[in-house]
């Protein structure tokens, strides 16, 4: 995520200095190019607004009106994991705000870099009972966005606003990376900006040096040295090293896993690769990390929670055989078992590693390479000879079946091969997420081992795993995505919850399919139950014709209720339209999702 700034154009403040504080507010957006401003508009957010219709004559931020503010954040995280560029939402007082949460929580918790604008009564009227009244003297939205940001602040003189600006930026941007808030009061918004134009070179601030343990790197070869067997853990913090660390992997003979979180980095079809672990993940990704023969599993760029180490399990990942590098010190201290922790940025600790391992490989004996082997089936990959995935999914006869109702396996299997390998996919919370960790492989580049060295083409929202995050993330992506497909797969639940926000891609004419797991159930509530004995209540939904709730809106929409209805779709046709398209596809709903790590987690006393 290294796309932050670009140079901007000395035309904006030549013909668009700020008069007012939020002219000077959307020229630092302007300065650190970003495109969108994502939000619902009101009252007091409204100067803002202006601001911004200014500011795009000239090239600033468009805004984009999202239906909900929860549905703006998800957005906005979308935009960041697509472009690298700073996420920036808006709301306006009380419940404009206080909307917003859900979306910024889990921001916080995926290390979305994210900036909150929200707005306040006039600052005269603090304590008077004004109408959404917001401040310290009301519902103090400062206060609670502490708790789910790594910097809330109100801001209250004119003055206040550059520093605090910039400080919420750099906070944004650090480490960890987060959501920040600003609350600015509507007549401070409104008041003459006390400079002519921004006193900062933001993009310069947001440089980061280099951060790097020599010595913990120089232990990390040594261990690597000794080693008899490697296994490599990939999480979500290496996207901007996943190249090099698959080129070390293969310098090693070192099999890769990944994390839920890291899955849509590497090429599912790379011969090295045996799968996922932790949340629907792959056997043969455990029985990978559990060889007796692995004496060490370098854990890179992962937090080592729940999800990514299979529900805390000391004999797969939390052991002595672990060594955990990660620039985050709070991913650290999940590991306190590691035999080694390197803290650094993890492409400059790779880079490090490989510099060593190179150096190694020269000084063998001539016709003599650790990685000779698995270089020649890497080249016969690259040249398209790998046809069946290097792991093992839990029901390969479904994943195949051309049963009816469409199995959720065969669906998951087609849309990996009918779909441009461009797409981006996005899997929603609950059943949708799990089917697609586990069987959902969109082959990507051929020639490539890595699926994408920038931000993964698979992105769900981890940790705080929010229903209706893929439907407003979707957006953003496919705005920031330079007309990549983005498709979105969600559940029927999380459609009846966030799925106004379709009409904003609607009208920004964008080439979204929404593929609805259409089961007339919240289905991770309803295998749950079952699964863990308990009563049968609580999941019903009613049955629902989504493609004429789709139609009624203005997007395409078509029914699936089998494997030859998906073949037959014009796919070409459908991620060329100028619009989204929603597939209602009726999978058959007594399949059971593979979620038990999460039942094993729920029915333990940990």
């Amino acid at each position: 995520m290294t796309q932050r700034t670009k140079s901007v154009s000395s035309q904006y403040f030549k013909h668009n200095p700020p008069k007012e504080l939020a002219d000077l507010l959307v020229a630092y957006l302007t300065q650190l190019s970003i495109e969108f401003v994502f939000g619902v508009p009101g009252g007091a957010i409204e100067p803002l607004y202006n601001a911004l219709a200014h500011g795009m004559k000239y090239g600033g931020p468009r805004p984009i009106v999202a239906r909900h503010e929860t549905g703006a954040a998800f957005m906005a995280d979308g935009y960041f994991r697509e472009t690298g560029k700073l996420a920036v939402c808006c709301g306006t007082t009380g419940p404009g705000t206080t909307n917003l949460i859900t979306g910024v929580a889990s921001a916080k918790e995926n290390h979305i870099p994210m900036l909150v604008i929200t707005a306040q009564t006039a600052l005269s009227y603090f304590g008077r009972g004004a109408s959404q009244e917001s401040s310290c003297t009301g519902i103090n939205t400062v206060a609670i966005f502490e708790y789910c940001t790594r910097y809330s602040t109100l801001v209250s003189h004119t003055n206040q606003l550059e520093h605090k600006l910039i400080t919420a930026i750099m906070t944004a941007f650090g480490s960890p990376d987060g959501p920040v808030h600003l609350s600015i009061p509507w007549d401070i918004l409104r008041a003459p900006s006390p400079v002519p134009f921004p006193s900062y070179h933001i993009g310069e601030l947001l440089n980061q040096s280099v951060l790097f343990d020599d010595c913990a790197a120089n232990r990390l070869f040594q261990e690597i040295e000794r080693a008899k067997k490697i296994a490599f853990l990939i999480g979500d913090g290496c996207a901007d090293a996943i190249d090099i660390i698959l080129e070390a992997a293969l310098l090693l003979n070192a099999v890769v896993v990944t994390t839920p979180h890291g899955k849509g980095f590497v090429n599912p079809y790379y011969p090295l690769f045996r799968g996922i672990i932790g949340f629907a993940g792959h056997s043969t990704a455990q029985a990978a990390l559990t060889d007796p023969e692995v004496q060490i599993i370098v854990a890179c760029g992962t937090n080592l929670g729940e999800w990514a180490s299979n529900g805390w399990d000391r004999n797969l990942v939390l052991n002595s055989r672990l060594i955990h590098v990660d620039s985050i010190e709070t991913h650290l201290a999940h590991s306190p078992m590691a035999r080694l922790h390197v803290r650094g940025q993890i492409r400059v600790v790779f880079e490090h590693l490989l510099k060593n391992l190179k150096n190694r490989e020269l000084k063998r004996p001539k016709g003599i390479s650790a990685g000779s082997e698995n270089s020649n089936r890497v080249q016969k990959f690259n040249a398209g000879a790998a046809q069946k995935l290097p792991f093992k999914l839990d029901e390969e006869l479904k994943y195949n079946s051309d049963a009816l109702p469409i199995k959720p396996q065969r669906l998951m299997r087609d849309l990996s091969s009918l779909f441009p390998e461009n797409t981006c996919f996005l899997a929603e919370t609950g059943n949708s997420q799990a089917w697609a960790i586990h069987y959902l492989h969109p082959c990507g580049d051929a020639n490539s081992i890595a699926s994408s060295v920038d931000h993964g083409r698979f992105r769900a929202c981890s940790e705080f795993v929010s229903m209706g995050w893929a439907i407003g993330a979707a957006i953003g992506t496919a705005l920031g995505a330079s007309g990549n497909p983005v498709v979105c797969i969600t559940g029927d639940g999380s459609l009846l919850m966030s799925g106004q926000e379709i009409t904003v891609a609607i009208q920004e004419c964008l080439s979204i399919i929404f593929v609805v797991l259409n089961d007339s159930a919240l289905g991770m509530v309803k295998h749950g139950q079952r699964l863990a004995g308990s009563a049968p209540i609580a999941f019903e939904l009613p049955e629902i014709d989504y493609c004429a709730y789709a139609k009624a809106m203005g997007a395409d929409g078509y029914i699936i209720r089998s494997p030859q209805d998906l073949q037959a779709l014009d796919i070409n046709a459908i991620c060329s339209r100028e619009g989204p398209t929603l597939l209602d596809v009726r999978i058959d709903p007594e399949e059971v999702p593979p979620i038990g790590m999460r039942m094993r987690v729920l029915g333990s006393d940990l």
